[in-house]
């Protein structure tokens, strides 16, 4: 080794050990240098939850969740938590470090704000929305100082909670390079020091909601991760797989895809198809036979079980090939992994 090569590695070692301190792995120890098929050490990923719960006047100002009878975003974070942990083979560890309850209804992005008591007679009537719905995530980023958390460390992503009609997008990007997350990327955050997403729950729905939110994040993430790739070095497109759109080659499928489903949604469905989906279990190698399976595998329907058994099949060991990780969940977790 020369004297201007140990220089470079001091340098370069100097810039990654001051960027871990920021959350930020450059990957400068490539994952195909690891041993393969071991447990990847878990990660913890810190959130800065935010629930906009407003208190309702004309009902004793009570929060919106205790007028409506939905949900308490507080559990429902925490089991949410637990599926994430159970589902990632302990890699993925959510911990919340910041919280906030916020009596007031956010911003559409062209002004408007709800009042709570026009809010709840819209919902008991099912009519009288504002429209445009979509949320002011400008002033969602300067209310709540998101890029000066993201840069210092302090939080990795944020989740917020509310109510229908609040106008989040189930998953957006923001920072250096953000790209599509199942929303068009946050440009105006190109400043900040990484990439971080920003996540839309609704509290009148249940974890498997969450979970699906979680699903199409995953979903955007891994598609742009194997952009470059082709044909069969294109295991996210073969990981998709399901039986209406290749027949008799069926694998995973998608967050609203089962192996058998014709349309979104269809995790009930009875009709019994040769799917591959379990070989993903013994990732990488995907060389087993074929075996038939319906609706029972995945919970009959039920939203929750279904993605849950979707996520477990996710690749989620040490390794490389290719260029990219045998554990998936790494670029899902943290979107700055991706190249």
């Amino acid at each position: 080794m020369s004297k201007d090569d140990s220089t470079f590695d001091t340098f370069t070692d100097w810039i990654s050990d001051n960027l871990r301190k920021l959350g930020v792995d450059l990957g400068l120890e490539p994952a195909a240098q690891q041993p393969v098929g071991q447990k990847p050490e878990p990660v913890t990923r810190r959130v800065s939850l935010i629930i906009h719960n407003p208190t309702v006047p004309g009902a004793d100002r009570q929060r919106l969740n205790k007028v409506l009878k939905w949900g308490d975003p507080d559990a429902l974070a925490a089991a949410y938590i637990n599926d994430l942990r159970e589902i990632s083979y302990g890699y993925c560890n959510y911990e919340i470090v910041e919280r906030q309850e916020v009596d007031k209804f956010p911003r559409k992005q062209d002004g408007f704000t709800y009042k709570a008591d026009d809010f709840v007679a819209a919902w008991k009537a099912r009519e009288g929305f504002h429209q445009p719905d979509a949320v002011d995530y400008d002033a969602l980023l300067a209310e709540f100082d998101m890029i000066s958390k993201v840069n210092s460390g302090a939080v990795d992503e944020f989740w917020l909670f509310a109510f229908p009609y609040a106008g989040y997008y189930e998953s957006i990007m923001g920072g250096p390079g953000a790209f599509w997350c199942n929303a068009p990327p946050l440009q105006q955050t190109a400043h900040a020091k990484r990439r971080f997403v920003i996540m839309g729950f609704n509290y009148q729905r249940g974890v498997g909601e969450m979970l699906e939110a979680f699903g199409h994040r995953a979903e955007s993430i891994m598609k742009y991760t194997f952009r470059n790739k082709k044909g069969a070095d294109n295991l996210w497109q073969r990981f998709i797989r399901y039986d209406q759109t290749d027949k008799g080659q069926a694998e995973v499928g998608l967050m609203h895809f089962a192996p058998n489903s014709v349309r979104d949604y269809d995790w009930g469905n009875t009709t019994r198809v040769a799917s591959r989906c379990d070989n993903w279990l013994n990732f990488p190698d995907l060389s087993g036979a074929p075996r038939i399976v319906d609706c029972n595998d995945w919970g009959k329907g039920d939203i929750r079980a279904h993605h849950q058994w979707w996520f477990r099949r996710l690749p989620h060991i040490t390794g490389a090939d290719n260029g990219i990780a045998y554990n998936w969940w790494q670029y899902i977790v943290d979107p700055n992994l991706v190249r």
